[in-house]
């Protein structure tokens, strides 16, 4: 048993090596125009524990430079202890900016809340919680914001808003809720947000937004996005303030799909083969150990 042991564990540790030496990030890439930096966002991001997220912060962190990302919020539901590590943890490894959030859950609402500093407990009027964020200096955002919330989002509470949801992935092949979310953005001047709501399982921004910052800083991000100079794409099509758009198209345009990760190499293909191979030899060493002896 000891030396199957050694072999499992030789096998899973060639997995992880091969995996790190063959994860080749997306390079990021500098965009300046009409005297903006665009910077590449996702406002949406979950972490374990905390928000039904599957990976710590740090590897959201890790992810979201993986991807490219220049910033990300990482909002917890209902607390903000864990967005505060990964902030703490992007400093420490040199980026993306990471905005300190937290998705005020309610039953009748959720609302993102970035740039802020202290938890904010739901409310039974949106309308409340939104100026609560303001309260704090933070950008207020409608999380998909689908028709069975709209009671929620009266008159004052959308006035208030600073920003909503317009793009994610949950919407892309259902077209009924694509249309609630342009028709709820349509209903009040909001800042184009595009997110990906990412827990660990799908690809972080899926759907992202590019923002329009005057420095590429937390200030600057929380500027643009109270201002409204941001640009999403929604299978193609650009919604957002309507000169950015105009600038991007003539400053060669900006990318309307996700970036394509590179194909796995021969190395990345032998870690997948060497974790597969080493948890199903984990199952069945398990099963012998639990196996009655005959003797």
């Amino acid at each position: 048993m000891r030396r199957r042991q050694i072999a499992v564990a030789g096998l899973l540790g060639a997995g992880l090596v091969a995996g790190t030496m063959s994860d080749r990030p997306v390079p990021p890439e500098r965009r300046a125009m009409g005297g903006y930096e665009v910077l590449v966002g996702d406002f949406h991001v979950h972490s374990f524990p905390g928000s039904w997220g599957t990976l710590a912060p740090w590897d959201g962190v890790i992810e979201a430079r993986r991807q490219g990302f220049d910033v990300v919020a990482m909002t917890p539901h209902n607390h903000l202890w864990v967005a505060k590590l990964g902030r703490w943890f992007a400093g420490l490894v040199g980026g993306p900016i990471v905005l300190v959030g937290e998705e005020i859950v309610h039953a009748d609402y959720h609302l993102i809340a970035v740039g802020i500093s202290r938890t904010i407990h739901p409310t039974p009027r949106a309308a409340d919680a939104v100026d609560e964020v303001h309260r704090q200096g933070g950008v207020a955002i409608a999380a998909h914001p689908y028709a069975g919330y709209w009671e929620a989002w009266d008159a004052e509470a959308r006035a208030k808003l600073d920003g909503a949801e317009v793009v994610r992935p949950d919407a892309q092949s259902i077209p009924a809720l694509a249309e609630d979310l342009r028709r709820f953005y349509a209903s009040a001047p909001l800042t184009a947000i595009g997110s990906s709501d990412w827990r660990g399982l799908s690809r972080l921004g899926y759907t992202r937004t590019y923002v329009f910052a005057r420095e590429r800083t937390e200030a600057g991000v929380l500027e643009a996005l109270r201002e409204g100079r941001t640009v999403v794409y929604d299978r193609g099509r650009p919604l957002g303030d309507p000169a950015l758009i105009r600038l991007a198209g003539e400053n060669g345009g900006l990318p309307s799909g996700v970036p394509e990760m590179p194909e796995p190499g021969a190395a990345r293909l032998f870690s997948r083969l060497a974790a597969v191979l080493g948890l199903l030899a984990l199952v069945l060493m398990n099963d012998w150990a639990q196996t009655p002896s005959r003797s």
